[in-house]
């Protein structure tokens, strides 16, 4: 996750980009299209690596064993916003089958959203810049957007219009509308 509000990468063009382009020039750098300015990503540190992992094989070992959806990780590009774009890079995120059939994964950005993302908040991001993110997930139409916070390890559960769920560090992450069945003890995500 952006650790804050980082300014954009030097340019010559003083221009927008759109999130094609964007996607076509930065698939493999560790950026960001925020309104349509590329901002730099951090590289995780390995707590974070750690917790992005847990994350995606919990929910990579539901869906497989359901088969109901797949995984991806990574940073994996999401566009949020048009007119000026924005692309942000999720840690993890699931897409039903339902929202994105079985098959080959086409090449390049995806025009469908996950129903679900989950971010890993480190001690060095900023909650404005993460609650900044939650925001245009929901309202780009991610259905849940979970927050898996190392230093309470805690994990928040967002969804439009509704209030925030904290599921501290002895309770089970479960997220019924999304995953049915799912039940994860937050601190396995942590250690």
């Amino acid at each position: 996750m952006s650790t804050g509000i980082l300014a954009p990468i030097p340019s010559t063009a003083s221009a927008l980009i759109s999130a094609a382009q964007f996607a076509k020039l930065h698939s493999e750098d560790r950026v960001e299209l925020v309104m349509g300015y590329i901002q730099e990503l951090p590289m995780p540190m390995p707590k974070h690596g750690n917790s992005c992992f847990k994350a995606a094989y919990y929910v990579g070992d539901f869906a497989i064993k359901k088969d109901s959806g797949r995984v991806l990780t990574n940073d994996t590009f999401i566009q949020v916003h048009t007119n000026p774009d924005s692309v942000r890079g999720a840690d993890v995120c699931y897409y039903s089958y339902e929202r994105l059939p079985r098959g080959e994964l086409p090449d390049g950005l995806l025009d469908i959203l996950p129903d679900m993302v989950i971010e890993v908040r480190s001690k060095s991001d900023r909650w404005n810049a993460v609650f900044a993110k939650v925001i245009e997930y929901l309202n780009a139409g991610v259905r849940v957007v979970v927050v898996l916070d190392e230093p309470s390890a805690t994990a928040s559960v967002y969804r439009s219009d509704e209030i925030q769920q904290i599921f501290h560090n002895g309770d089970e992450l479960v997220i019924p509308d999304v995953l049915p069945g799912f039940a994860v003890p937050v601190r396995r995500f942590f250690e």
